[in-house]
């Protein structure tokens, strides 16, 4: 069996890794010219780790993830108004099942447990044929048994999909940034919640803070805008909508290079789409369920994508009567549709609820996060995170 990847952002070079660890030859094609990611962080939780642990790199994730010295159980976690008053906090138990990382450590990490020349760069691909086996690439066409596409939100891949519904804005805006140096955020981690406007702090190991900061926007703005718009990068338009609010969020965003802070808009998959196979190609990661990013699900669904994918294809087991390898993709869309495609819905769900913008529909924001018994709020922390990679 002879995989080819398309994309070579966390879950394509997570599937790399486990098929290559299990002795199938594969081969990634990236359409830049370099394979980096973003500079901003990712939060891997419970079911992400799970599925590095089942790849065989958890132990490493864990290390670049681990919880600072200073940042205890005495540091709370959790909601909080602007003014810095809790709304909500989680119980430290809820804290200890998420590492924080730079994306930039976990692409290296993912990287490095490749074979030398598994990554192509500068190779974009343009389509795959009916049958899912054969990539129109720059440079020519090449075959394999089984074609993955991991690449991002904007598949091309995904164009040519049966029922493809696009991507739209989900109504906000988002900025991300990693400070240059550490910050003390002993007074409280998590989120902080206003009127349309919400800022989240994140510790990396080394004492650096990841942050984001989301403004809302008027319904039907356009997608697809360019990241790195002049007039909306920076930290000018972050200190306009958060200078005012709790120490240390304007520490944090003054501590991280103005080149650094990039804007984005914030974008999901118009719909559901009905398979994420078609012949022996496969989608995955956003390519598959773009989702938005308030329950931090997107890396992690696409790790869990790749455990799945890759324990499936390398079962002998699994058998079906157009053959093992057909049965198997068909497993993994079987597998996955169902659990990635909720989880979207319920992140979509929980945006607009801590994106809320009138007087009212705040104040009950507000009111039921203050409310919720912290044990309940935990269960529901934890719940999106329960899962078991198959046995392969």
């Amino acid at each position: 069996m002879r995989v080819g990847i398309i994309g070579a952002g966390i879950g394509g070079l997570a599937t790399a890794v486990g098929l290559q660890r299990a002795g199938v030859p594969v081969t990634v094609f990236e359409r830049r010219d370099g394979a980096g990611d973003a500079g901003s962080g990712i939060s891997l939780f419970g079911n992400g780790l799970a599925a590095l642990d089942a790849l065989g790199l958890g132990p490493a994730a864990r290390e670049i993830g681990a919880v600072p010295g200073g940042i205890g159980p005495d540091t709370p976690a959790g909601q909080r108004r602007p003014d810095g008053r809790w709304l909500t906090r989680l119980p430290h138990s809820v804290q200890q099942t998420v590492a924080v990382v730079h994306r930039a450590d976990l692409q290296r990490i993912l990287l490095d447990a490749l074979a030398p020349g598994t990554v192509h760069t500068g190779r974009p691909a343009q389509s795959v044929s009916v049958d899912g086996r054969t990539v129109d690439l720059a440079g020519g066409p090449e075959t394999f048994d089984v074609v993955v596409a991991a690449d991002g939100i904007g598949s091309r891949m995904r164009r040519d999909w049966p029922g493809d519904p696009g991507i739209r804005s989900a109504g906000y805006r988002a900025w991300r940034g990693v400070s240059a140096q550490p910050v003390d955020v002993t007074a409280g981690i998590g989120e902080t919640v206003g009127r349309g406007l919400r800022f989240g702090i994140a510790p990396l190991a080394d004492g650096r803070v990841y942050w984001f900061a989301v403004v809302s926007e008027p319904a039907g703005q356009p997608t697809g805008q360019p990241a790195g718009q002049p007039a909306l990068d920076g930290p000018g338009p972050v200190l306009a909508a958060f200078g005012g609010w709790h120490r240390p969020i304007r520490d944090i965003v003054a501590a991280t290079p103005p080149e650094a802070i990039r804007s984005l808009p914030i974008e999901e998959l118009a719909g559901r789409l009905p398979t994420y196979r078609r012949g022996r190609c496969v989608l995955l990661g956003d390519a598959a369920h773009a989702m938005t990013p308030n329950l931090g699900q997107g890396g992690n669904q696409a790790l869990e994508d790749a455990a799945t994918l890759v324990a499936l294809l390398t079962d002998p087991t699994i058998d079906g009567r157009d053959g093992r390898i057909d049965a198997a993709v068909a497993e993994y869309d079987r597998r996955r549709r169902p659990r990635t495609q909720r989880i979207a819905r319920q992140a979509a769900l929980l945006g607009r609820v801590l994106q809320a913008r009138g007087p009212l529909t705040a104040w009950a924001r507000d009111a039921a996060l203050r409310f919720t018994p912290p044990a309940v709020a935990a269960r529901g922390a934890l719940a999106v995170q329960r899962w078991r990679p198959p046995a392969g």
